[in-house]
């Protein structure tokens, strides 16, 4: 296993470079950048001041050099103006318009959407897996049409509409905050019990909204995976032989059955962060989709290429994970293959 770990830590490093490189050269894509954009703009009103510092910014950042010595001074592969300084070095670059540098624009909402992502997961997992078991053991009954109800309800309901109803009716039915992630009296306050506090209450509307979708999902494929196991002749062979009927679904149906939803884990945090843009927009909420919608519309390529490389990175951390968690849910699969 540690082998294997290993083995897998080197491949995501590799990947993780070669995502870097896509990601660059696809937010280079459009024509002009922010400051050359900015810079016609300034000549045209006659700002010389604002041209000047422009100008001084680009060439801080090497904007003038060729795409492939932009992007390898933007990992830190090769010195610029400043010498060695880019992300593998701690530099994320400057967000030209916010004015500020990318760590400090991102700082706070990276541990935002981390935060509320790792929710939203285990409020999919916590409702989805025990909802759509106990939907396949009571298969055609009222607590599967239920569950059945709940899914297409879910599946149903687009997100931002979920978000608009429960941003009026959470706050006048049950007296919850709704709107950003923290009150605004701790937005520029240092982490604090009280603020930690504030900020799981006002999580718990963003989660439910941007959970509800891959939960009722997840409740309509477990419980076909599940009724599919149940009927299988090891199932009917445990039941004759008088095994207690919490064994004969938990014990190995459940397992079997829920191996494509721990390998579905890589895939649910990009898909999460990325499908929260528009409830995070409705809602207000302080992650970084919003931040990196902004920055592709503006062409703020720095900005724009360490939120996609983060998410890129959340993929393979999130695979990697998944495929610990089959190893120990399965024990069918082994890593090192046969020996011969």
């Amino acid at each position: 296993m540690a082998v294997y770990i290993v083995r897998r830590l080197g491949t995501m490093l590799w990947t993780l470079l070669l995502v870097s490189a896509l990601v660059f050269w696809i937010v280079n894509l459009p024509p002009g950048d922010f400051l050359s954009n900015q810079i016609a703009a300034l000549n045209a009103s006659g700002e010389a001041a604002s041209v000047a510092k422009a100008e001084f910014l680009m060439q801080q950042y090497a904007l003038d050099a060729p795409l492939w010595k932009q992007y390898l001074i933007w990992m830190g592969f090769y010195p610029g103006p400043n010498g060695f300084s880019g992300i593998i070095q701690g530099d994320l670059g400057w967000s030209f318009e916010l004015d500020r540098p990318v760590s400090e624009v991102v700082a706070e909402a990276l541990w935002m959407t981390i935060a509320l992502n790792f929710f939203a997961i285990l409020f999919v997992y916590t409702v989805a897996l025990p909802l759509g078991a106990i939907a396949a053991v009571k298969a055609n009954t009222w607590i599967d049409y239920l569950a059945t109800f709940v899914g297409y309800i879910g599946l149903a309901t687009p997100n931002f509409l979920l978000a608009l109803i429960l941003y009026h009716k959470g706050a006048q039915w049950f007296g919850l905050p709704v709107g950003g992630l923290m009150g605004k009296e701790f937005l520029d306050q240092p982490m604090s019990f009280a603020k930690l506090q504030d900020i799981l209450v006002h999580m718990i509307v963003p989660i439910i909204v941007i959970g509800t979708s891959g939960m009722a999902a997840m409740v309509r494929r477990l419980r076909a995976n599940l009724l599919d196991e149940l009927s299988k002749p090891y199932v009917v062979t445990a039941q004759a032989k008088g095994v207690g009927p919490v064994n004969t679904v938990v014990r190995y149906p459940l397992r079997m059955a829920l191996n494509p939803f721990v390998a579905d884990i890589g895939n649910l945090l990009p898909s999460l962060v990325s499908g929260s843009v528009l409830v995070s927009l409705v809602m207000g909420l302080q992650t970084i989709g919003p931040i990196l919608l902004a920055a592709l519309r503006s062409q703020d390529y720095f900005l724009s290429g360490f939120i996609l490389l983060f998410v890129s990175a959340l993929t393979l951390v999130g695979m990697l994970v998944s495929d610990l968690l089959l190893a120990v849910l399965d024990p069918r699969i082994r890593f090192s293959g046969r020996r011969k």
